[in-house]
C-alpha cells in the first residue's frame, strides 16, 4: 500500500471520530464555544507537529508571499467551513451534516480538474457521482 493511501484512510477515521465526539461534547455548549475549544487544540498540536517534527519555521521563512496568501485563503476557507459545519451539527443530526459536508468532496474535484489539472478519469467520475446520489438521497424531502 502506498504511503498516501495509508494517511488518507488514518484521516478517515480520525475524521469519523471528530464529528461524533464534537457533537456529544458540545450538548451544553454552543457550536461557537465547541469550535473554540476543538480549534485550540488542533492549533496546538499542528503546531508542535510542524515547529518540533519538520523544521517549519525555516520552510515558511523561505515560502514565496504568493503561497503564504493561497495558504492563508486555505485558512479562511477552513474556517468559515468549520463555523457552519459546527452550526449544522448542533441544530441537526450530525449523520446527515457529516454526510453532506463531506459531498464537499465534489468540489474539490471539480476545481481540482479546473484548476490543478488533474486528470479526469471513469473511476473518479462514477465514485464523484455515488457521492452525489447519495447526498440526494439524504437532503431530498
Amino acid at each position: 500500500m502506498e504511503k498516501w493511501i495509508l494517511y488518507a484512510l488514518i484521516s478517515m477515521v480520525f475524521a469519523g471520530l471528530t464529528s461524533v465526539v464534537a457533537k456529544f461534547g458540545m450538548k451544553d455548549m454552543s457550536s461557537d464555544s465547541a469550535l473554540v475549544v476543538r480549534t485550540a487544540v488542533v492549533f496546538a498540536f499542528v503546531t508542535v507537529n510542524a515547529f518540533l517534527f519538520k523544521n517549519a519555521f525555516s520552510e515558511i521563512r523561505k515560502a514565496a508571499p504568493r503561497d503564504l496568501w493561497i495558504l492563508a485563503f486555505s485558512g479562511l476557507c477552513t474556517t468559515v467551513s468549520w463555523v457552519f459545519y459546527y452550526r449544522a451539527m448542533k441544530e441537526g443530526p450530525v449523520s446527515y451534516v457529516a454526510s453532506i459536508d463531506k459531498a464537499s468532496i465534489l468540489v474539490t474535484l471539480v476545481l481540482s480538474f479546473l484548476i490543478l489539472r488533474e486528470p479526469v478519469t471513469s473511476k473518479v467520475l462514477l465514485g464523484a457521482a455515488l457521492i452525489f446520489a447519495g447526498m440526494l438521497v439524504l437532503v431530498w424531502k
